[in-house]
């Protein structure tokens, strides 16, 4: 494992959600409540970008293609492919729930770092 230095604080604020790209992984770094997360930027169900995806307020962050929802911190599935309505459940249902992939995050000479497996 290595730190990376990925981005100044400074840009990326308090609500803020920037993809950078480390190695092979877009990592997405989100700033949620003054925390600053980093998760692969793909949902572990067909990859899906989750930079667009809506935030929650209890710090999950929700695919934008069937809403499955992962928390930002530890990557634990909080809902596993709740949409569509009906074919959602049945894709659920056949499709193995799985984590999303997190990253360990510092804030060292105000810059982001980033932990990777080399």
């Amino acid at each position: 494992m290595s730190w990376v230095k990925v981005l100044a604080e400074s840009e990326l604020n308090q609500g803020d959600r920037q993809v950078v790209k480390v190695e092979k992984e877009k990592i997405l770094l989100v700033n949620h409540s003054g925390t600053i997360c980093a998760v692969q930027n793909a949902c572990p169900h067909l990859k899906a970008p989750l930079n667009k995806g809506k935030i929650t307020a209890d710090g999950a962050i929700v695919c934008p293609l069937h809403r499955s929802a992962f928390d930002l911190t530890t990557g634990a599935p909080k809902s596993w492919i709740p949409w569509p309505p009906g074919i959602g459940k049945l894709l659920g249902a056949i499709s193995k729930e799985k984590p999303l992939q997190t990253y360990p995050t510092r804030i060292e000479e105000g810059d982001i770092w980033v932990e990777v497996a080399e």
